[in-house]
C-alpha cells in the first residue's frame, strides 16, 4: 500500500500513469461476464450488434430483422467486433463502453498533467472516476459512454493545439472525431462549441492563440465531414441503388428525424428547461457539485486567473445550455461535459486547503448511506411487507438482496473507519470502489434473472417446444433476444391495433403458430382471457395465446409486416 501511495504522489507522469490505467481498468472490467443484456437500452443495441454478425449484413442496422433507424451503427459495430473476437455475447457487449471510458480517464489525465502538472492529471482522473454517472455509464451498454469519449478525444485535439500548440495534427484529429461521434449519435460535433470561448478570449487578446486560428482552422470540418462520409456515403449510394420503401424510410428518419427534429421537437422524455440544472448535476455530479458550493470564491479566483480554465467551463456551461434548450432531455444527454468539468476542477482546487465544514459533511452523508444500505439488507432479509411488496414483479425471495446489502453496508461501515484520518474525497473513492466490485460481481450474477425474461421465454420453449413458431405483440426487443424459438413480430414501429391484425393473419395461416403479449393489451382480434400466462417478466405478465383465442374475424391491416429472427436465443448457450 505504502508503494502504491509512492507512486500516486509522484510527479513522473509514468509512476502515476501505470498505476491509475491499472486500478481504473480493474473498475471497469470487474463484472463483465456475470450479467446478460439489461433494460431499457442494452438489449435493443446488442440484438442489432448480434444479427450483424448472424447476418454479416452490418450496413443497415436490423432489429429482429427490421431495419432499426434510431441511432447510427458504430456502437453497434464495436459490439458486434467483440462479438466476432470473443465468441461470447455475454462478454462482448459491455467491452466497448470499458475501453471507452478507460480512453476517458487517461485522456483527462495526461491533459490535466500537460496543462497544469502531473497531481492537477492525477486529481481530475480519480475525481472522473468517483463521479457516480461516469461509471454508471461506463460499465453499461448504453451509448452515451463511446459518445463521450469520442467528444472527449475531439476536445483534446483542439486544446492540444490552441492551449499547447500549435499542433495542427491534433487539431484535425478532434475533428475526424468529432465525425466519429456524430455518426454514433448524432452530437459529437459538441467540441465545437469549444470555439465560442476560445475565440471570445482570441478577440480580447489578438496575441493569445498567434499561430493557432490562423485560416487553416476553416479545414477543420472536412475532416469531420470525411469520417461522416465514410458511413454516410455507401448508405445512401445503397439507398439509392436499391430504393426499396424500407431502406429510403431508414434513411429519412436517421438522417432527419432523429437528428433535427428529434432536438427541436422531440416527442419522449419530455422535461423542463431546469430538468439538469435542479434534478441530474446535484447528484448525478456529486461530489463536483458540492466542491463548487464549497469552494466557489476559489474557482471564482481561478477562473479570473487562468483562462484555460474558464474556457473549459463555459464550454460545459454551453453544453448543458444545448440540452435544456431542447424539450426531450435524459440524464445521460450531458455526460459529455464530466470529463472536462472534472478537468477544471481539479485544476482550480488541487492544492487548496479542505474545509472542514465540507470534510464533515461528506463524511457525514458517506456514514448515513453505508447505516441506510445496512438498514436496507436487514429489511429484505427479513422480508418487510413495504420491500416485498415493492420488488414483487421482479422476485418474491429477498434474501439474496438482504445478504448482499448487509455485507455491502458492514464493509462500507469498517472501510469509513478505517479511512477515518483520510480526506473526505478519498473516502468516496474508497466506498465507490467497494460498491461497484459487489454489485458487480455478487449482484451482477443475483439480479440477472431478473433483470431479464430468460425465466419466461426458456418456460414458453418448454410449453410450445423451441422448433415451434412464436409471434411477438408490443414487446421489447429482450424477447427477442433471449428467445430459444424462432421469433416473428411485426413491425416494432407499427401501432399496436396494426401488429395485432398482422399478427392474426399470421396465425390463420398455420394453426401451430403462437403469439405472446403482455396482460394489459387491449386486443380486439384475440381472446386474450383464454390465453396462459408463461410468467411475469419486466412487470408485466406475459401471455400464450394460441390459434383457440383467435376470433373469428379480424379487420385486415392496412400494410403486411413480417419479420423473422431464426432462434435469437442462441448466444445463450455459447
Amino acid at each position: 500500500m505504502d508503494a502504491l501511495n509512492r507512486r500516486f504522489n509522484s510527479e513522473d507522469y509514468y509512476q502515476v500513469l501505470w498505476p491509475l490505467l491499472l486500478m481504473s481498468l480493474l473498475i471497469l472490467l470487474v463484472g463483465i461476464g456475470f450479467r446478460s443484456p439489461w433494460p431499457a437500452d442494452e438489449p435493443r443495441f446488442v440484438e442489432v450488434a448480434r444479427e450483424m454478425v448472424a447476418s454479416g449484413q452490418w450496413l443497415f442496422p436490423t432489429r429482429g430483422g427490421e431495419y432499426y433507424p434510431d441511432k447510427p451503427p458504430v456502437f453497434m459495430w464495436a459490439i458486434a467486433l467483440f462479438y466476432q473476437l470473443t465468441g461470447s455475447l455475454k462478454l462482448s457487449f459491455l467491452l466497448p463502453n470499458a475501453f471507452c471510458g478507460l480512453l476517458t480517464v487517461f485522456l483527462v489525465y495526461d491533459l490535466g498533467a500537460r496543462l497544469w502538472n502531473v497531481r492537477v492529471g492525477r486529481n481530475a482522473a480519480l475525481l472522473l472516476l468517483i463521479v457516480p454517472q461516469f461509471l454508471m455509464q461506463a460499465k453499461n451498454a448504453q451509448i452515451d459512454a463511446m459518445v463521450m469519449c469520442w467528444i472527449t478525444v475531439g476536445c483534446y485535439g483542439l486544446i492540444r493545439h490552441f492551449m499547447l500548440g500549435p499542433k495542427w495534427h491534433w487539431y484535425f484529429i478532434g475533428w475526424a472525431f468529432m465525425g466519429l461521434g456524430v455518426i454514433t449519435k448524432g452530437v459529437g460535433f459538441l467540441p465545437l462549441l469549444l470555439l465560442i470561448p476560445i475565440g471570445i478570449y482570441a478577440f480580447k487578446d489578438k496575441t493569445r492563440f498567434e499561430g493557432r486560428l490562423t485560416w487553416l482552422c476553416l479545414a477543420g470540418p472536412l475532416a469531420m465531414l470525411a469520417v461522416i462520409a465514410c458511413w454516410l456515403v455507401p448508405m445512401v449510394m445503397t439507398v439509392q441503388a436499391h430504393g426499396t420503401p424500407e431502406m429510403v424510410a431508414y434513411q429519412n428518419n436517421i438522417l432527419f428525424k432523429q437528428t433535427g427534429e428529434r432536438y427541436v421537437n422531440a416527442w419522449h422524455h419530455i422535461k423542463p428547461w431546469y430538468f439538469f440544472v435542479l434534478s441530474v448535476i446535484p447528484w448525478m455530479w456529486f461530489p463536483i457539485s458540492l466542491l463548487v458550493v464549497a469552494y466557489w470564491k476559489q474557482w471564482v479566483q481561478k477562473v479570473k486567473a487562468d483562462p484555460t480554465i474558464a474556457i473549459l467551463l463555459i464550454w460545459v456551461g454551453l453544453v448543458v445550455l444545448f440540452f435544456s434548450i431542447s424539450p426531450g432531455k435524459r440524464n445521460v444527454y450531458i455526460l459529455p461535459a464530466l470529463p472536462m468539468l472534472a478537468l477544471a476542477a481539479s485544476a482550480v482546487l488541487t492544492g487548496v486547503s479542505p474545509k472542514a465544514w465540507f470534510e464533515k459533511l461528506v463524511t457525514g452523508v458517506l456514514w448515513f448511506l453505508g447505516a441506510l444500505v445496512l438498514v436496507a439488507g436487514v429489511l429484505a432479509f427479513i422480508h418487510h411487507p413495504a420491500l416485498v411488496k415493492a420488488l414483487a414483479d421482479y422476485t418474491d425471495d429477498l434474501t439474496g438482496i438482504g445478504y448482499l446489502f448487509i455485507l455491502l453496508g458492514v464493509l462500507w461501515c469498517a472501510l469509513l473507519w478505517l479511512a477515518r484520518r483520510q480526506f473526505a474525497l478519498v473516502k468516496v473513492g474508497l466506498v465507490s470502489a467497494l460498491g461497484w466490485v459487489l454489485v458487480s460481481t455478487w449482484g451482477y450474477a443475483m439480479l440477472d434473472e431478473m433483470r431479464t425474461p430468460r425465466s419466461l421465454m426458456l418456460h414458453t420453449a418448454e410449453v410450445i417446444g423451441e422448433d415451434a413458431e412464436l409471434g411477438l405483440v408490443n414487446f421489447k426487443e429482450q424477447f427477442i433476444l433471449f428467445s430459444p424459438m424462432s421469433v416473428t413480430h411485426f413491425s416494432y414501429l407499427a401501432p399496436v391495433e396494426e401488429q395485432e391484425r398482422n399478427a392474426w393473419q399470421w396465425m390463420q395461416e398455420n394453426k401451430q403458430r403462437y403469439v405472446l403479449v403482455p396482460s394489459g393489451a387491449e386486443l380486439s382480434c384475440f381472446d386474450i382471457k383464454g390465453g396462459k400466462s408463461m410468467g411475469i417478466a419486466h412487470r408485466d405478465e406475459w401471455i400464450l395465446l394460441s390459434a383457440s383465442e383467435l376470433k373469428p374475424q379480424c379487420q385486415a391491416p392496412e400494410r403486411v409486416y413480417r419479420y423473422f429472427t431464426d432462434h435469437p436465443g442462441r448466444w445463450l448457450k455459447e
